[in-house]
């Protein structure tokens, strides 16, 4: 395996940091010395992550204790604190770990200089720093293979900083039939693991038109085992779709109420449901009353 590489993007405003599986990008605004110490902070630490995780992988592969897994590396750390809170669930840290590099990575930054803002976005989970006055905006993309647009994610200073998506179409395994959930949290870890389980919640177990296999068929070191992962989904009813979005957004209201989570966006097929304080900036896409609002000959014409 190659070691790890950082490029500036043809805009030159953002980093990318890439080692085997972890894909970084990076943006920073400050002035020049902070941001020149910043990115010298953020490559150093980017250095020893993997070899870090590698290290812990067999306990990071296990299901998390409730009293916790006793790691050193402070990314396992991260990911072990994450997880901790849904331990009963049976998730294995694993579930939090591209949160917690993102937000490994921006802490390294902020703790090496004073910056206006900064993320450090990891395969769409993200941590996010924002000092008064600063703004960030996303737009929040559909891990469905065909591209849409779901809505507008906009944060302020003093907004819960980590956002994490997660789904059936995703880069990792789901138990679940969700096309996409993206959850608001503390940091980056927190909404990572949150959004893993509340992506799974969204299901209809046993339920024919739906086809699943052993994780462990498709990737033999997957931390899942022999538990059963979401390969395809039929064409499902309405209130099929009601009813597995329900199941989630059960699982995304006790994460709010225990402190876990914030808030978070479910989307399964043209069906949306939107928990918990997002802040108002914030804008979903409800496709559901777009296809009421066409007229008939549009709703035939072919996909939106």
């Amino acid at each position: 395996m190659k070691g790890p590489t950082a490029a500036w993007l043809p805009d030159g405003k953002r980093l990318h940091f890439q080692h085997g599986p972890i894909d970084l990008i990076i943006e920073a605004s400050g002035t020049d010395a902070c941001l020149d110490a910043a990115y010298r902070a953020a490559w150093k630490r980017f250095q020893t992550v993997l070899a870090e995780l590698v290290d812990e992988l067999p306990k990071l592969r296990t299901v998390c204790p409730l009293d916790g897994l006793h790691v050193e590396g402070r990314i396992a750390g991260r990911m072990e604190r994450a997880c901790r809170p849904h331990a009963a669930l049976g998730i294995t840290s694993m579930a939090a770990v591209a949160g917690a590099v993102a937000d490994e990575i921006l802490d390294a930054m902020t703790a090496a200089a004073e910056l206006r803002r900064a993320y450090v976005n990891n395969g769409g989970d993200i941590a996010i720093h924002l000092a008064e006055g600063q703004k960030f905006e996303v737009a929040m993309a559909g891990l469905s293979p065909v591209p849409s647009c779901l809505g507008k994610i906009s944060l302020m200073a003093g907004d819960p900083s980590g956002l994490a998506s997660s789904g059936r179409h995703g880069r990792s395994f789901s138990l679940g039939i969700a096309d996409s959930v993206t959850v608001l949290a503390r940091n980056a870890a927190a909404a990572d693991a949150a959004a893993t389980l509340i992506a799974n919640a969204v299901d209809l177990p046993g339920h024919p038109n739906i086809q699943r296999t052993p994780a462990v068929d498709l990737d033999p070191e997957s931390d899942l085992g022999e538990r059963l992962v979401t390969v395809d989904v039929a064409l499902l009813t309405e209130h099929e779709v009601c009813q597995a979005l329900a199941a989630g957004k059960a699982c995304a209201h006790a994460s709010i109420t225990d402190g876990t989570i914030a808030a978070a966006v479910l989307y399964l097929e043209d069906q949306v449901q939107v928990v918990g304080n997002w802040p108002k900036r914030c804008a979903f896409i409800d496709f559901s009353s777009r296809l009421r609002s066409m007229p008939p000959r549009q709703l035939q014409a072919g996909p939106l």
